[in-house]
């Protein structure tokens, strides 16, 4: 099964409907009783997060017939879902608002996401950023762009490798645990500059568009990486897990470090994981 540019702007028009309808309405209007804690105080679900969840479900439905949707939401309540992504013909991953707490909080960096998997393999994706309202497209083999609205696209590329002093870097070290957490931490001021934004998809399409180095995360659940991941290898850059072995969003541990090149991700591996 093979995808186009043009089912790309199908699946980017999708989500940005999504958040048209279900996400901005409810921006900075969300009441107290449509905000829940899930797994702890800074992991948050509101109701604009299940009514896009619910109308993406839909609407991919209808414009795939026969796919499996397995949402961000649906998966916190069955974790079962999840292991029916590795015999899926056609599979589509969903994170309907990535950066719910920062949404929650009112804070204007947040991203509505998908991924194409067939049979387990990423081939389509997509980050659309509700508040710039343009959507970051990956298609595999084809490259990476930016397409908005009325269809203009430009291109992404990640940036030229520098040397670890001159990097800009966002590494998520709060899901690592001790004594690594402690390590990467320590290991901040040896980079140009560091960030983190509490939101996976702004923080690839920031590395896509070549505006940052690299990237680590510890967790990874396929609605928040699957997407960005695409995104990143399709403008050239290089990934793998923290053994040195390939990304797949059949696997939820292992971590996650993105950098510029491969020699590059060598140097921050030994840098940060001291491996």
């Amino acid at each position: 099964m093979s995808f186009s540019a043009g089912d790309a702007s199908k699946l980017a028009a999708l989500l940005r409907e999504a958040a048209r309808s279900e996400v901005l309405p409810r921006f900075r209007r969300l009441q107290e009783n449509e905000v829940r804690a899930k797994s702890g105080p800074h992991d948050v679900v509101t109701e604009a997060d299940l009514a896009a969840e619910r109308r993406i479900t839909a609407d991919l439905g209808a414009n795939w017939p026969g796919s499996l949707v397995i949402g961000e939401e649906a998966a916190s309540i069955d974790p079962a879902w999840l292991s029916r992504l590795n015999g899926a013909d056609l599979a589509f991953v969903v994170d309907p608002i990535d950066g719910t707490f920062n949404y929650a909080a009112g804070v204007p960096l947040f991203a509505v996401m998908a991924a194409a998997l067939v049979r387990g393999e990423i081939i389509m994706a997509a980050i659309h950023d509700p508040m710039g309202d343009d959507t970051a497209l990956a298609l595999r083999g084809e490259g990476a762009w930016i397409e908005t609205p009325d269809g203009g696209r430009s291109d992404l590329r990640v940036a030229p490798a520098q040397k670890l002093g001159d990097m800009a870097v966002i590494l998520s070290w709060q899901f690592l645990p001790e004594p690594r957490r402690s390590r990467v931490c320590a290991a901040l001021p040896r980079f140009g500059a560091s960030w983190n934004y509490r939101c996976a998809g702004h923080e690839y399409r920031i590395a896509a568009s070549g505006k940052c180095h690299a990237l680590m995360y510890n967790r990874l659940f396929p609605w928040d990486h699957a997407p960005g991941w695409l995104l990143h290898r399709e403008a050239g850059g290089y990934s793998a897990r923290f053994d040195q072995s390939p990304y797949t969003p059949l696997e939820t541990t292992g971590g996650l470090l993105c950098a510029t090149d491969k020699e590059a991700w060598q140097e921050l591996r030994q840098v940060l994981l001291g491996e």
